[in-house]
This record gives structure tokens, C-alpha cells and sequence, in this order.
């Protein structure tokens, strides 16, 4: 027995080697949350980026509710302040109580926890400590007291305890269980803390009147009245124990927060105030604000999620990142930056800015706006503008800015779907089919993209034609953007100067539209079929800003086009983002001429669009444009008559989520003293006609006046029958 006494005795001096100090404890200790920081170091999003444990921020003892400190040193070592580590005089009475079988407080100070909490060598296990034990963490408590002092040894206890479940230290339980920092605790939530202290994962009625007898002696040592009633004590204890008002992640840009996470080095520490990265704080609440509020506005049209992203021009660098509209969405884990969403018309632009490129078209240049049936493998394709009226003979200025959509597929002819196709690759765009899957509806925006790539394509029209990937989300002062020439300086100076042209496009969205900023900018709008999708992307001299508006479940919104739904919140961004240093217009490319045109009708005496200064490439300008003549055969009796569109053997497909007045096919014949009739029934007369379809395969005649048969055209229509209009939409 005396030699089991000695080992301990011999290796108790070194327990004082072995004792980290107060500053070693303090820079070891790691939360289980990520701070995800802004370019200021202003943190953007906290992260619980550690699933095993719950650990909040290290608290100073100053910054320690007095109430929690007081209750902690009731309940647990009411003698710290006098003792040295180990209180004898609670040894005795422990001991006494042993040998009569007496149950009394234990004897573990506060100091002798800690340095269990140090080394779990020290730490009591189920069967409770052996003599060697209880030494060591007596002699280990002695000589913490020796080398730190009372307020750092009770700080470091308060961050080390463990308080229940997964809860480790007074930030972590004070904020689960009580909603708030520790600073804030008052007495009846300072004793439930300390109630904890002794049997962490106890039972609520437990841990309740454990939190009524400490409750009663923090009244008792303050001289308050005693016989205190325990009820409130014990309704609040069942209500905490039950609370987790401390979520996962919190701030103001949590995917951006998990997109950092995601792509981090986990070979390389993470710094102890957090990740810094590349967005502004600034900006982030702008665009959190703009988004949010503006869907606020659009409730009652069946919308509720939308995104937005700001990149700086020349680095690359994201600014703000908004994933979705947070608590007005169902689902707001979604991050819409990255869904995958139809363009629309936002497209466009990287369209005509190849054909000008292949000097196939200039500015200048007219194409016709008029019903279109273009011979594909899988059908016909009938391309239709959004207020499904045509324009005639247009510019290329006029049909970009007014976003029509058939000027938009006869350039796509032109150009041809391959060439486009690869060119949009080349701008970052990752394309999940070939170009063949998608064809000619490739003009309009058919293939799915995510918003960070197509802003960071209209980036490089912003930057001269110059593509580059988008910035790594941590800053790093030696990176720089690595350019590629995409388009040529030229026809990005065009298609920019095109959509900053308010005058032009006005015919679609007018002269006051919210497009319109005090400050150059050039800006695309976009909508997808059955407006399922908006979309606003445009640059200023500084920033690129994409917007997305739409419903993460795919449904169709009501009535809101990407003027309505996308375009305030960029305009919102936009002005925000640049109200201390105005956007200037940018230089001319080299290589650019500017020239009078005039638009000449074939009417004598009227003009297709008023005279203006255009752009040209040096060699394509061209002072006078001429609306193409046509063969006047329409009312001509002589000409054989004939049915135009549709042609023999189209297919329609209705789409129930169209209201029925906004699928009638118009009916188009080369002379207007025709008949329409289908089945024997008269459909109308004239040159053209408009005609409800419905499911089914039918033959369409004309035929004169007199009856006689002239043409007929064979048609089938599928799709289930159209959805009536609803009340009030």
C-alpha cells in the first residue's frame, strides 16, 4: 500500500508542467460556428460549420451577466475567492458526511473542475475517481490558482463547462436556451444555467428544483426577503429546457456563407475572427433589401423568390450574393444564383453582337418583323413576340432595345445555332445540351443558365468584349483577372450603346421605364415561356448587377414580365450601387465610325424609323437603308389566291396555362377577297383571320365568294383543352 502511495506522490510535481496557460487555453479554444466575413471584416453570416459540438464565441468574464456569476459561485463554490484551489474545509465536511452516510455539497471547487476540464486525466468517469485521481486534480487546482488568477480561471470554467447535450460554454447555453447573449441573463435563467452545472442532461423536474434551491440562495445572499415562491423558477425551466432559439446559421447572406464553406482549403486554418471575402457588406444589405421589398409589392401575383448578384467589372470579384428572399420563400435554401432557369430575351445581346462581329448585320441593318415558319427536323417553328404583334421592317437597334423576337430568329438563321452555341460556351455559359438539341429557340433564351453566369457574360460586354471567370470568393491580393478577347471591342461598344438607348426602347417598355437611370447604364430584360422566369441583367461603369425573379417550384407567375418583376429591383440595386460616383459612358472603341442613316419606306414620303447618328464598323457604315420592295400581288384578282400561314401541315400546341385569347392563330391569305371555312363552318373573310384552335386534326379552305375552292391546308393542334380564365386575373 505504501508503494501504491508513492508513484502518486512522485509524479504529482510534474502535474505543474503540464498545465496549458490562461492565453494558451484562450487561442486553443475554437467555436463550432464559421464567421463568413466582408471585404471590411464585418461579419456577413455566422456558420455552424462543427456538427459534433455546440460552442459559441469565448465570453470575457466582464462581459458575464453579475447575476450568473453570483449563482454560479452559490451553487457551486461559495468559498472560491478564499480558497487556493481546494477548499479543505469542504474536503472535511464532505468527509464527515462520508463516514455518518450524511449527504452534504461536494467538495469540487471551481478551480479543481476546471483543471478536469483541462486534462481529462482529472476528469471523474461513471464509476467516479480513483485517490490518484482526486490528487492529481488537487494538486493541478492548486497550481492553476498559482500561475492564473480568480477572474481568468473562472472565465476559462465558464467557456469549457459543459451545460447539457451538446452545449458547451455560457455563450452557447445562454443563447439556445434563452435567446440572448450572457451578458443579459437575469437571476431565474442564471440559476437554471447553474442548476445545469451539476447534472447537465438531468430530468426537467430535476434541473428544476435544482434551479429553485440556487434561485433561493442568490435571494438569500443579496438580503433579499427568503420563502421566495419557486413556480416562475420552475414554468421557466420547462419552458428553456425546450427552446433551441439559436439556429444553425444566421446573418445576411447564408448562401454565400456555404458557398465559401464549400470551397475552402480544409488543409488551411481558418482564421480565428473569421473568412474574409469579397463582398460588401453595403452592397449585400442593398440587394437583400431591394429584393425583399420589392417581392412584398408583388404578393397576390404568385411570386415569392427571386435573386440577385453583383460583380465588380474589372476584378471579377462577387459584391453581393443573394441566394433568395429568405423568409418570404418556401423554399429558401434554394440559392437562385445557381439554379438552373430559363434566359429569355437575355440572350439576345451576345446574338446580335456576333452578327455584327461576322459583319452579317450592323445597327443600322433592317429585318423583317413578320409571322415567320421556319422548316426544322421536329416541325415547323413560329416564333411569336411578346405582345404578339409585329413591327414590319425594324433596325437592329430598334429590335434588340424592344426585345422583338422574331428579327431575334431570323439573325439566329443567319448566324446559324452551332456558331451561337459555342460562342455562348465561350462567354461561361455551361450549356447542358448540344446545340442542335435546342436550335433555333436558342434565340430566345430555351437553354437553361444560372444567373452567376449570365451575369458574369454580360460582364464582358461591360468589359470591351473581354471574358473572364468569375473572382475565388476569399480576396487575394496578388490574384488578377485573366482576359480572353470573346467579342470584339466594337460590337460590345455597339450592343451597349444599343441597350442604354431609352429612345429605342421605348416602342416596348416606353419613355418613363424604370430602365431608365440618371446615369449610364445598358440593361436586358428577359422573360421565359408562360412567365415562369424574369430576368434584369445590365452594367454600369463599375458593376455588373443580374437579377432573377420567379417561384423555385417552376409555377408561372401572374402577369409580371421582366419589366415588372426583375427591372426595379436592378434599378434599385443599381442606383444604390452607384450613388456617390456617377457610371460614365464608356470610350468609343477604336475602329467605330459614327454616321447619319436614314430609313426610307417604300411610300414616298414616310420613313420606317426617324433619322439618327448610328455606329458603324469602319466599312459597314451606310448613309440611307431602304424598306425592302415586295411583289403588291395581296389584292391583286389575277394572282392565284393561296393560304400563307399556316402552312399545309403545321402543328400547334396549346398551352393551358395561356388564356385562350392569347393563342388564336391568325389566319393569313395572299389576297383579301377569300372565305375562311373549316369543317363547312364560315370562319371569317378577308385577307386574315383570327381562329380559336382547339384539340385535334383539321383542314382549313379558302375559298371566293362564290364558294368555290381556292386552297386548303392541313393542321393538328395537340395539347388538352385551354384552361378558362380565372376570376379576378
Amino acid at each position: 500500500m505504501r508503494t501504491f502511495l508513492l508513484v502518486p506522490a512522485f509524479c504529482l510535481p510534474m502535474v505543474a508542467w503540464c498545465l496549458p496557460s490562461h492565453q494558451e487555453v484562450r487561442s486553443t479554444y475554437s467555436s463550432s460556428d464559421t464567421h463568413i466575413l466582408s471585404r471590411e471584416g464585418e461579419v456577413l453570416q455566422r456558420l455552424r460549420t462543427d456538427k459534433q459540438v455546440r460552442r459559441g464565441q469565448w465570453v470575457a468574464l466582464r462581459d458575464v451577466s453579475p447575476a450568473l456569476r453570483l449563482a454560479l459561485l452559490v451553487s457551486e463554490d461559495q468559498r472560491f475567492y478564499a480558497h487556493s484551489g481546494v477548499d479543505w474545509r469542504a474536503v472535511s465536511a464532505a468527509a464527515w458526511g462520508n463516514l455518518w452516510n450524511s449527504k452534504t455539497r461536494g467538495a469540487s471547487t471551481i478551480t479543481m473542475q476546471l483543471a478536469g476540464l483541462l486534462d481529462e486525466d482529472w476528469r471523474a468517469s461513471n464509476s467516479g475517481r480513483g485517490v490518484g485521481q482526486k490528487l492529481g486534480q488537487a494538486l493541478a487546482a492548486t497550481q492553476l490558482e498559482r500561475r492564473w488568477r480568480k477572474d481568468q480561471i473562472l472565465e476559462a470554467y465558464l467557456n469549457l463547462l459543459p451545460f447539457r447535450g451538446e452545449l458547451v460554454g455560457i455563450d452557447a447555453l445562454s443563447r439556445t436556451l434563452f435567446g440572448k447573449a450572457a451578458h443579459g441573463l437575469d437571476e431565474v435563467e442564471s440559476s437554471i444555467a447553474a442548476a445545469l452545472v451539476r447534472g447537465p442532461n438531468a430530468s426537467v423536474s430535476v434541473v428544476a428544483q435544482r434551479a429553485c434551491g440556487v434561485w433561493q440562495e442568490l435571494v438569500q445572499s443579496q438580503m433579499q426577503p427568503s420563502g421566495a415562491d419557486c413556480t416562475a423558477v420552475q414554468w421557466r425551466t420547462e419552458q428553456s429546457l425546450r427552446a433551441r432559439l439559436w439556429p444553425a446559421s444566421e446573418g445576411i447572406a447564408p448562401h454565400w456563407a456555404q458557398r465559401v464553406w464549400n470551397a475552402r482549403d480544409p488543409d488551411v486554418a481558418i482564421p480565428a475572427k473569421g473568412i474574409k471575402t469579397t463582398i460588401s457588406a453595403a452592397a449585400q444589405r442593398l440587394a437583400v433589401e431591394s429584393l425583399q421589398r420589392h417581392l412584398r409589392e408583388l404578393q397576390g401575383r404568385n411570386v415569392e423568390d427571386g435573386a440577385a448578384v453583383v460583380l465588380d467589372n474589372e476584378s471579377g470579384e462577387v459584391l453581393a450574393w443573394v441566394g433568395s428572399s429568405g423568409t418570404l420563400s418556401q423554399a429558401s435554401e434554394v440559392d437562385g444564383v445557381l439554379a438552373w432557369r430559363q434566359p429569355g430575351s437575355t440572350l439576345k445581346p451576345f446574338l446580335y453582337a456576333q452578327a455584327l462581329d461576322e459583319r452579317r448585320l450592323t445597327a443600322a441593318s433592317l429585318l423583317n418583323d413578320s409571322s415567320a415558319q421556319i422548316a426544322t427536323a421536329s416541325g415547323l417553328y413560329i416564333p411569336q413576340n411578346y405582345d404578339r404583334r409585329f413591327k414590319g421592317w425594324v433596325s437592329v437597334r430598334m429590335a434588340l432595345a424592344a426585345s422583338l423576337n422574331v428579327p431575334a430568329v431570323r439573325t439566329l438563321v443567319m448566324v446559324t445555332p452551332d456558331a451561337f452555341f459555342h460562342q455562348l460556351r465561350q462567354l461561361g455559359m455551361p450549356l447542358r445540351e448540344g446545340a442542335g438539341y435546342y436550335g433555333y429557340s436558342l434565340a430566345l433564351g430555351s437553354a437553361e443558365v444560372p444567373l452567376l453566369h449570365l451575369t458574369n457574360a454580360y460582364r464582358a460586354l461591360a468589359n470591351g468584349g473581354r471574358f473572364s471567370a468569375v473572382a475565388p470568393s476569399v480576396r487575394s491580393p496578388k490574384g488578377r483577372a485573366e482576359f480572353v478577347q470573346v467579342l470584339s471591342p466594337q460590337a460590345a461598344f455597339i450592343v451597349g450603346d444599343i441597350l442604354s438607348d431609352a429612345q429605342a426602347r421605348s416602342t416596348t417598355f416606353g419613355l418613363d421605364s424604370v430602365l431608365g437611370t440618371r446615369f449610364w447604364t445598358a440593361v436586358k430584360t428577359g422573360t421565359s415561356k408562360d412567365m415562369r422566369d424574369n430576368w434584369a441583367v445590365g452594367w454600369s461603369q463599375r458593376y455588373t448587377v443580374g437579377v432573377w425573379v420567379g417561384n423555385a417550384s417552376g409555377e408561372a407567375m401572374h402577369s409580371v414580365s421582366g419589366s415588372s418583376g426583375a427591372a426595379p429591383i436592378w434599378a434599385d440595386i443599381m442606383v444604390g450601387l452607384n450613388a456617390r460616383t456617377l457610371s460614365r459612358a464608356p470610350a468609343v472603341a477604336p475602329g467605330l465610325v459614327q454616321q447619319k442613316v436614314d430609313f426610307l419606306a417604300t411610300t414616298p414620303g414616310h420613313s420606317l424609323e426617324p433619322a439618327r447618328l448610328e455606329w458603324f464598323m469602319a466599312g459597314t457604315q451606310q448613309a440611307q437603308f431602304h424598306e425592302p420592295a415586295s411583289i403588291k400581288t395581296a389584292d391583286a384578282v389575277s394572282a392565284k389566291a393561296r393560304i400563307e400561314s399556316p402552312t399545309h401541315g403545321t402543328i400547334l400546341a396549346l398551352d393551358p396555362d395561356i388564356p385562350p385569347q392569347r393563342q388564336k392563330l391568325q389566319l393569313t391569305a395572299n389576297r383579301s377577297d377569300v372565305r375562311w371555312y373549316m369543317a363547312g363552318t364560315l370562319l371569317g373573310q378577308g385577307r386574315q383571320v383570327q381562329w380559336q384552335p382547339w384539340p385535334g386534326r383539321h383542314v382549313l379552305q379558302l375559298r371566293d365568294m362564290k364558294g368555290q375552292l381556292l386552297d386548303e391546308a392541313a393542321l393538328e393542334v395537340r395539347g388538352a383543352a385551354v384552361k378558362p380564365a380565372q376570376r379576378g386575373s
